[in-house]
C-alpha cells in the first residue's frame, strides 16, 4: 500500500486513477510515499524521509524545491500539455480584449446604470473604446511548445501573421508543424522589433528572468500588446511601467498580479486563471496521478523535471531495482559489480541522466532473500543517493 498526500484540492478524476486497493490517498496522510499538489508552496516544508515522488498537477514547478528533491532522490513530475488548451483559449481571449478595450468598455457602461438616457450616452461615448482588429497583425510567439504552439496555430487561423521563436525547436521542425501564416526566427530581437502583439510561453529560469526589460522595450514598435501567461518574473515591472507611460506598450495582460502591477495603468491583470477550467484540472490531475503511480509501482520515470525519462517494460516474475545516483563516471560498473557479487543475473538495465543526477532501473533474477543485503551494499557505493527495491520478483 502506497501513501499519497494531497496538498491542494485535486480533481477526483485524477485521484480515481489511484486504486484504493493499493493507494491510501488524502490530505492528512503521514509518512507519504508520494505527494500530489497544484500551487501549494513546498519550499518551507520539511520533506518526509518516506517521500519518493512529487507530482505537480500543472506545468510550472517553481513552488517545489526541485534541486533539493533531486539531491535526496525524490522524483518531481509535472503535467506538460495537460492544461495547454485552457491557456491557449485564454490567450486568444486576451488578444481580443487587449485590442478592443472590451474590459474598459464594460466598466464604463456599468457607470450608466440607472440613467434614463443610457442608450444615448453609449452612442456618444463609444468612440473612446475604438481598438484595432487582430487580423493581418503580427503576433510574436516566444516558445512553441504545448501552449505556444497551439496559440500560434489558432492565431494563424484567425488571420494573424505569426512570428515564432523557440531555441529548442529546429527551423525544419517548426515549418513542418506550422504551415499557415507562419515565419520562424532564431533571433529573439526580431520578435521584439516586428510584432504588434507578443505572447510568451516559456518556463522561468535564471537566464530569462526579466527578459522583458528596458532593453527589450526599446526595440519594440509603439503600441505593442504584451501577453504574459507564463510567469510574472519574466517581465520587469518597473520597466514595463515606464514603457506603458511612453506609449511603447499599449496594454499588458498578465495572469500574475502583484502589488506593483496592479498600480500600473493599461494593465489587465487576471487572477492566475489560465488553467482554471474543469477540463484542465481533470487532465492535469489524471496525468499527475498516473505519473506517480507508474513510478511507485514500476520505477519508470516520465515527465520528471529533475531526473531524465527512464523506461523499462515490466516482466512478470522479475525483480526491479531503482537507483538514484550522482552523474559521475563508473557508476554503472560499480552497481553491476555489487549485483554480480550476489550472483544476480541482469536481464535488462536502463540508465539515464539529467545534469548532475542519474537514475538506473535494473531488472534482476534470484533476488529473493537477498534484497536487504543488496540494498545495503548498493547504498554503500560512493555517489549513490537512493536505492529502491521496487519488486522482489
Amino acid at each position: 500500500m502506497y501513501n499519497i498526500l494531497t496538498l491542494n484540492k485535486i480533481s477526483p478524476v485524477g485521484l480515481d486513477k489511484l486504486p484504493a486497493s493499493r493507494f491510501n490517498v488524502g490530505d492528512n496522510i503521514e509518512n507519504p510515499d508520494g505527494i500530489i499538489l497544484r500551487s501549494y508552496s513546498m519550499h518551507e516544508m520539511e520533506l518526509p524521509k518516506s517521500l519518493l515522488a512529487i507530482a505537480r498537477a500543472g506545468a510550472g514547478t517553481n513552488n517545489i524545491p526541485v534541486n533539493k528533491c533531486a539531491e535526496e532522490g525524490i522524483v518531481v513530475f509535472n503535467s506538460p500539455g495537460a492544461n495547454a488548451n485552457a491557456v491557449k483559449e485564454l490567450v486568444l481571449c486576451a488578444l481580443l480584449f487587449s485590442s478592443r478595450k472590451v474590459i474598459n468598455g464594460i466598466e464604463w457602461v456599468k457607470t450608466l446604470k440607472g440613467q434614463d438616457d443610457a442608450d444615448k450616452q453609449v452612442e456618444k461615448g463609444k468612440s473612446q473604446f475604438i481598438g484595432p482588429e487582430i487580423m493581418g497583425k503580427t503576433l510574436g510567439v516566444i516558445g512553441l511548445g504545448n501552449t505556444g504552439g497551439r496559440v500560434a496555430i489558432a492565431a494563424a487561423a484567425l488571420g494573424m501573421q505569426v512570428l515564432g521563436y523557440d531555441p529548442f525547436m529546429s527551423e525544419e521542425d517548426a515549418h513542418a508543424k506550422f504551415t499557415h501564416n507562419f515565419t520562424y526566427t532564431t533571433d529573439l530581437n526580431q520578435i521584439m522589433k516586428q510584432s504588434d502583439y507578443i505572447t510568451v510561453h516559456v518556463p522561468l529560469t535564471a537566464d530569462n528572468k526579466y527578459m522583458f526589460n528596458k532593453d527589450a522595450f526599446a526595440l519594440m514598435k509603439k503600441g505593442v500588446r504584451l501577453l504574459n501567461f507564463s510567469r510574472g518574473e519574466l517581465v520587469n515591472n518597473a520597466d514595463i511601467k515606464e514603457a506603458i507611460a511612453e506609449g511603447t506598450i499599449a496594454f499588458y495582460v498578465t495572469d500574475f498580479p502583484s502589488k506593483e502591477v496592479l498600480e500600473i495603468d493599461n494593465v489587465i491583470a487576471l487572477p492566475h486563471i489560465g488553467a482554471s477550467t474543469p477540463e484542465s484540472e481533470e487532465n492535469c490531475a489524471a496525468m499527475a496521478a498516473l505519473e506517480i503511480k507508474e513510478y511507485l509501482e514500476s520505477g519508470n520515470i516520465q515527465n520528471s523535471v529533475n531526473y531524465a525519462n527512464c523506461y523499462l517494460p515490466v516482466t512478470p516474475g522479475k525483480a526491479r531495482i531503482g537507483i538514484h545516483h550522482k552523474n559521475i563516471p563508473a557508476m554503472i560498473n560499480a552497481i553491476t559489480s555489487v549485483l554480480g557479487s550476489e550472483q544476480l543475473n541482469i536481464p535488462n538495465i536502463v540508465s539515464s541522466s539529467k545534469g548532475d543526477f542519474a537514475y538506473a532501473l535494473i531488472e534482476v533474477e534470484n533476488l529473493n532473500g537477498k534484497a536487504e543485503q543488496v540494498k545495503k551494499d548498493l547504498e554503500a557505493i560512493e555517489g549513490v543517493i537512493r536505492v529502491r527495491i521496487i519488486t522482489e520478483g
